[in-house]
């Protein structure tokens, strides 16, 4: 009989009883039994506030620059940024389509509209891009931190920076952000696609004078095989989404900004008013990124859940069984075949998932065709347009409110559940072209008409 990690399928039923319905790809809930206060579990991820701080500042020096290279940054000064909107009728619609009440209001969080490159991968993946720059050109004596960044965009700096290359893995939106980064500074790139990449994607960075190195396999194979390549060669840097602290801290960054836009909005964040956040999740670095920040920023008073394909629930089966990047759900016969390209992976990062283990509240799984129908259902009631992998979050405020053992072992009042705030990462989409993204909504619309 074949053994699993030292187990029969059988006995890891008896020990993990959700491990079941993830391998009859069944979509499940687990909340966090060994979650901690914030004090306690912050420490684990070996990464501090100041660190968060330094990634802040960089990018703010980096902003002339970008204001300058891409003029989509110029109304916000070459900071990226998403909106945050609050999303009243789509709740109201959700809430038919659950058959459910929900309470406490829900928000999107539309890194969908990041510019650059439309996901939330242009944080973190634009963020390591410019770090390594940074780093190259101050020792090359040809940068100083009090210099005016816009000065990188002139020939010299092109000509300097195209003596390195940079290399990433990538199912697609992370070696867009990365790709279309690099090529801007004058670097070469090349990025190795997982056989779930889509097609304009590869076409887009091919435009932008990427290389592109296409895969018949997944994600896994696309990084080891990046990483290979990079190895052999000293003068290329390789974007590590498994084990990236520059990556990790380039997306916390996003947490500081969204207490900003709460603020703004009057929206309050305390032990009375709850803040629940919703986080598609893949290998793990952005979602990790966020939610480290956010505990940074709000303590015990933020709830952070991930969320992942029924087919692709690495995280989850990783945390959940102990085994982190030990594990992967193939291991456990699962295809890692999903329409949400970006949450595509069949193991997760060990960084993130031993860092975070312990400061994360819970992990829910969703099938993709609900994806399709929470997507079409959004362009419908906001005119708001998103890929399959940014929809996994929506529901997340139902699986907690649905979850009794969890709101009684958080000890959570009826009044705090009225007054918490509910958003979800919405991680990508505004650069799909409009013929495919057509196609999501029509997929979606028939599989809402078949549910009713």
């Amino acid at each position: 009989m074949q053994l699993i990690h030292g187990k029969t399928l059988g006995q890891w039923y008896e020990t993990h009883p959700l491990i079941e319905d993830l391998v009859k790809l069944r979509e499940a809930t687990w909340f966090n039994p060994f979650v901690k206060k914030t004090d306690l579990a912050l420490p684990e991820v070996g990464l501090t506030v100041d660190d968060i701080k330094d990634a802040a500042a960089r990018l703010k020096r980096f902003s002339p620059y970008l204001a300058e290279v891409f003029p989509e940054t110029r109304h916000q000064l070459g900071i990226l940024e998403s909106p945050l909107v609050a999303v009243p009728e789509y709740q109201k619609s959700l809430d038919k389509h659950y058959h459910s009440h929900s309470i406490g209001s829900l928000w999107l969080k539309l890194d969908s509209q990041l510019p650059i490159s439309g996901s939330i991968k242009a944080r973190g993946g634009i963020y390591e891009v410019l770090k390594h720059a940074e780093e190259l050109a101050i020792a090359a004596g040809k940068l100083k931190l009090t210099d005016d960044y816009r000065l990188l965009a002139e020939p010299e700096f092109k000509a300097f920076f195209s003596q390195y290359s940079v290399a990433v893995g990538s199912t697609g939106n992370l070696g867009l952000s990365i790709g279309i980064m690099s090529a801007q500074l004058g670097f070469k790139a090349s990025v190795h696609m997982s056989a779930d990449a889509r097609q304009w994607k590869k076409d887009k960075l091919r435009a932008h004078g990427v290389t592109v190195v296409e895969y018949e396999s997944d994600y896994s194979e696309a990084v080891a095989k990046g990483r290979k390549e990079s190895e052999n060669d000293p003068m290329c840097y390789f974007v590590d989404d498994e084990n990236s602290k520059s990556l990790f801290l380039g997306y916390a960054v996003a947490a500081y900004r969204l207490a900003g836009q709460l603020q703004a909005l009057s929206v309050k964040v305390d032990s009375e008013h709850p803040l629940f956040v919703y986080l598609p999740c893949g290998v793990g670095g952005g979602p990790g990124g966020v939610a480290f920040g956010l505990k940074a920023q709000f303590g015990d008073d933020v709830h952070c859940i991930f969320s992942e394909p029924t087919h692709a629930p690495c995280m989850f089966l990783g945390v959940y069984t102990g085994l982190h990047d030990k594990t992967s759900v193939q291991d456990f016969s699962i295809d890692n075949l999903t329409a949400a390209d970006g949450l595509a992976v069949g193991r997760p990062s060990g960084f993130v998932g031993k860092a975070m283990q312990h400061l994360l509240d819970g992990y829910f799984t969703l099938d993709d065709d609900e994806m399709y129908q929470l997507l079409a259902l959004l362009a419908r009631c906001e005119k708001i347009y998103i890929e399959p992998s940014a929809a996994a979050g929506i529901p997340g405020i139902y699986e907690v409110l649905k979850d009794k053992q969890y709101l009684q072992r958080m000890a959570f009042s009826q009044k705090q559940l009225q007054q918490a705030t509910h958003i979800a990462w919405v991680t990508g989409g505004s650069m799909v072209p409009d013929t495919e993204m057509n196609q999501y909504i029509a997929k979606g619309e028939k599989f809402l008409s078949e549910s009713v």
